[in-house]
């Protein structure tokens, strides 16, 4: 071969060794780090994640069967990016951008490899409201246009942060398809750009933002455990690890559709088939309690199972927070459910595994938390370009393997998120919902949430909890004692902890979500369910004081009426809570007047 013909080879790109979703070319190349790239004839999506002196190494994100050594790979000239515009609510994505409805027209239920289509449908009309005139001068992430997206979801149509300018033509509303050009700016430079209904934006790259502000709002989700126990901030991130059946999805599902943020991106990331396909058929049936219309209408999903390629699986998270940013940026609070990062860093894992990386614990890669602080670290509650705030909350799934939370995966995530929710395996056998581990369970967001619970809840909220925290701690070592001499010889103020410890465990933490009253529970009801809880834990300590035996007042059937009254309170009628404070009285009232 001679010197001419192997410079050629060079120049073209020819794929010189495969390891799996690992392609390699040697000598030199005029492609970048990070760029997306068609490998082979079938065109392959793919992505260079290394460039040496004599070898570019390329991760493709589909399968690679079939793929030969001297195929061409054609450079695009840009990073991995994902279309962001009208139309992403209600669809489902795989881990790259590609909607998974469209595919399935194409090529029946198996997605063929190198198959591509547009993102957004191109033919959709949309009724497009212009909100500039000719001469604005406009600035990165402001609004020129919106168009209602879903019947719940006003789409604002942004400025790329990457432009700024004058507004030298625009057209009139009326209906518009995504690529339509419905304006045209000048920049500083005398350059004109086409405005769209549709900007691109690279995965791997945060959106930026005019500053970060203090996470002082509570994400609300109607669970008690979470919300009164362990809540989360709007703009927080939070970790929800447990080991199989333990109901890490279930949690997630009621987080998505119960919790206050006002757009939902669902990421199943290298779940079981049959688990994201039910996750998938649930999530169209659901229906928002918020409006009554289908919980899609304000929903994004993103499902890369188990057996899709596992470089996709890598991205999928990344397209998943871009989409996130991107209505955060319109000033919608949005929440993303990952499910599960393990998975990613498995995936993770096995590319690093066939690029001949030195492996650290368990095999995973040593730059494994630098990946999860990148993706963690995207989260917050911003003051937005637009104009006004919008945050992204995330909450990530973790499956460390038999519940082993010294695992890697489980480690490196809490070092990056304030809120950790343990789920027990104990407590899911024993049919304990939401299995949340309360000895194990923690949110550093407490203090920073006080104010807000003060202003918006009532005083007492952060005070019943605190006490609530206490009590299931003390009975926590009381039952160690339990276990090895009994109950029976302990003092009955001990055994009154224990019995009220029962109440809080069923009565308040334990929690229904196929009933209609206790799916879904407000502060002002889990504010006064604590205060009966509470009201009768004080009168009968009174009453113990003076030497009146347990077995009494276990008698009178206050304490499971009050594990009952989750259902027995309907939602719409919580003042009937403050019965429950008159009948304790009165009926502890004669042991007092003794």
């Amino acid at each position: 071969m001679t010197a001419f013909e192997v410079r050629k080879m060079a120049t073209e790109n020819l794929i010189y060794g495969i390891n799996g979703p690992v392609v390699t070319i040697k000598g030199k190349t005029d492609l970048s780090m990070l760029e997306m790239v068609y490998v082979g004839e079938a065109r392959l999506a793919g992505e260079v994640i290394g460039i040496e002196n004599d070898k570019t190494t390329i991760q493709v994100y589909e399968e690679t069967d079939g793929l030969c050594p001297g195929e061409k790979v054609y450079s695009t000239g840009s990073q991995m990016c994902v279309t962001l515009g009208p139309g992403i609510i209600s669809n489902i994505f795989d881990g790259i951008e590609r909607p998974l409805p469209a595919l399935e027209k194409m090529s029946g239920c198996f997605i063929s490899k190198g198959i591509s289509t547009s993102v957004l449908d191109e033919e959709k009309q949309w009724e497009v409201h212009l909100t500039v005139k000719e001469g604005d001068v406009l600035s990165g992430g402001q609004v020129y246009a919106e168009t209602q997206e879903t019947p719940v979801i006003m789409h604002k149509i942004m400025l790329s942060p990457l432009l700024s300018g004058r507004i030298v033509s625009v057209k009139k509303d009326g209906l518009y398809r995504v690529n339509d050009v419905i304006a045209v700016l000048e920049d500083e430079n005398g350059k004109k750009h086409e405005l769209t209904l549709c900007q691109k934006w690279p995965i791997r790259i945060p959106r930026p933002v005019k500053n970060r502000l203090p996470a002082s709002r509570p994400l609300v989700t109607g669970q008690r455990v979470i919300d009164t126990l362990f809540p989360v901030a709007k703009g927080g991130a939070a970790a929800i690890p447990g080991g199989f059946g333990t109901g890490k999805t279930m949690t997630q599902h009621q987080l998505a559709k119960w919790c206050d943020a006002d757009i939902i991106i669902y990421v199943g990331c290298g779940e079981r088939g049959n688990e994201m396909t039910q996750a998938l058929s649930e999530f169209t049936e659901l229906v928002d309690p918020k409006n009554g219309r289908p919980l899609t209408d304000r929903t994004v999903l993103i499902a890369n199972t188990s057996n899709m390629p596992v470089a996709a699986r890598e991205a999928s998270i990344y397209t998943g927070i871009t989409l996130a940013e991107y209505y955060r940026d319109m000033g919608y609070h949005t929440a993303i459910m990952a499910d599960s990062t393990s998975r990613w860093a498995e995936a993770l894992r096995e590319i690093s595994g066939r690029l001949e990386e030195m492996p650290a614990d368990e095999g995973f890669p040593a730059y494994l938390p630098s990946r999860l602080s990148e993706f963690y670290e995207r989260a917050g509650y911003m003051e937005v370009l637009s104009g006004g705030e919008g945050s992204v909350t995330i909450i990530g799934a973790v499956s460390p393997q038999g519940s082993d939370f010294s695992e890697p995966v489980t480690q490196n995530t809490k070092r990056f998120t304030r809120c950790f929710w343990a789920l027990d395996k104990a407590l899911a056998y024993a049919r304990h919902y939401p299995a949340i581990n309360w000895n194990d369970s923690y949110s550093e967001y407490v203090p920073e949430l006080e104010e807000w619970y003060h202003d918006n809840v009532g005083d007492d909220f952060i005070k019943y909890r605190e006490e609530l925290c206490s009590i299931l701690y003390e009975e926590s070592s009381l039952m160690e004692i339990v276990k090895l001499i009994g109950a029976d010889v302990l003092p009955d103020d001990q055994k009154l902890t224990i019995e009220i410890a029962r109440v809080i465990r069923v009565g308040f933490l334990q929690q229904n979500a196929f009933h209609k009253d206790d799916t879904f529970v407000s502060l002002e009801k889990q504010l006064k369910m604590m205060h009966a809880i509470l009201h009768l834990y004080h009168k009968c300590r009174q009453i113990v004081a003076l030497q009146v035996p347990m077995s009494k007042l276990i008698s009178t059937g206050l304490f499971d009426k009050l594990v009952k009254m989750k259902y027995d309170v309907p939602n719409d009628k919580v003042s009937m809570l403050d019965d429950y404070i008159t009948e304790i009285d009165s009926t502890l009232a004669s042991y007092l007047n003794k």
